[in-house]
């Protein structure tokens, strides 16, 4: 009995070291040693979702650095100090305020309101739940988008629904979609509305031309519901590529809008 007592003490005494020793590994790593404004450049290479996100989990110090305002934007509107920089309470707010080439960070939870934004410069707009449809961005009656697309962006797990006109309105650039859900609410009006319009002209194509990406709309692993048509084109728009997986509740959706070359 007391050999017993005596091995499970020593089992508990080598379990206590083993914890010191690796918690003291992880405080001089060689990763933590680099200063912050080499930390922040090297998170700035990561995907904004999952792998930035996950960094914040490491430790006070990376959950700092890997949230920095440098790196990306914030539209919280549970935050009461908006003195914070780099928290917005709205998207409009945010886009106004971001600069080419940012990540802006929506907030999980409840609805964000959306009517005719224009976003004119290259951003990436990111939901920041674990699915899109905890992310939700309204575009009330009477507007004719909830985001207006004027320059090369990426929309990625959120879910932006429209009563009337379309969720997303591309007028150049090359937009990409990535796990969302586009909703067009279900009305006697159904006709009017449209989850996606592209009005890209062979004129901005041409004019850049001499970019290595052309003007476009990728799709992929998305969800499209309601509206008179999934897509709607003008010019000499084409829809290629189309995949539809048919899932147990939903559609989803990969394809995209070019012009035939």
């Amino acid at each position: 009995m007391e050999a017993k007592i005596e091995g499970e003490g020593e089992e508990e005494a080598n379990k206590r070291k083993w914890k010191r020793k690796k918690s003291t590994e992880a405080s001089f790593c060689p990763i933590n040693s680099l200063d912050d404004g080499c930390l922040m450049h090297i998170f700035s290479f990561l995907s904004p979702i999952p792998d930035r996100y996950n960094t914040a989990l490491v430790c006070n110090r990376w959950c700092y650095l890997a949230c920095h305002p440098r790196l990306w934007l914030r539209v919280d509107r549970s935050v009461k100090d908006l003195s914070e920089p780099g928290v917005f309470p709205n998207i409009e707010t945010a886009v106004t305020a971001a600069r080419p080439g940012d990540t802006i960070l929506i907030a999980a939870g409840g609805s964000h309101r959306a009517s005719n934004i224009q976003i004119k410069k290259p951003l990436c707009l990111i939901g920041g739940g674990e699915l899109p449809d905890e992310t939700t961005l309204i575009c009330s009656r009477g507007s004719d988008s909830a985001l207006e697309f004027m320059s090369t962006c990426k929309l990625a797990n959120l879910t932006v629904k429209a009563e009337l006109g379309c969720c997303l309105l591309h007028r150049k650039g090359r937009l990409t979609i990535d796990g969302c859900v586009l909703q067009c609410e279900s009305n006697p009006l159904d006709y009017l509305s449209c989850p996606i319009v592209s009005t890209a002209s062979a004129a901005q194509q041409l004019s850049s031309s001499l970019n290595s990406h052309s003007d476009g709309v990728f799709v992929s692993q998305t969800r499209i519901e309601g509206g008179a048509k999934a897509v709607l084109t003008s010019g000499d728009l084409e829809l290629q590529r189309v995949r539809v997986i048919y899932a147990r509740t939903s559609l989803l959706f990969w394809f995209d809008i070019e012009h035939q070359r």
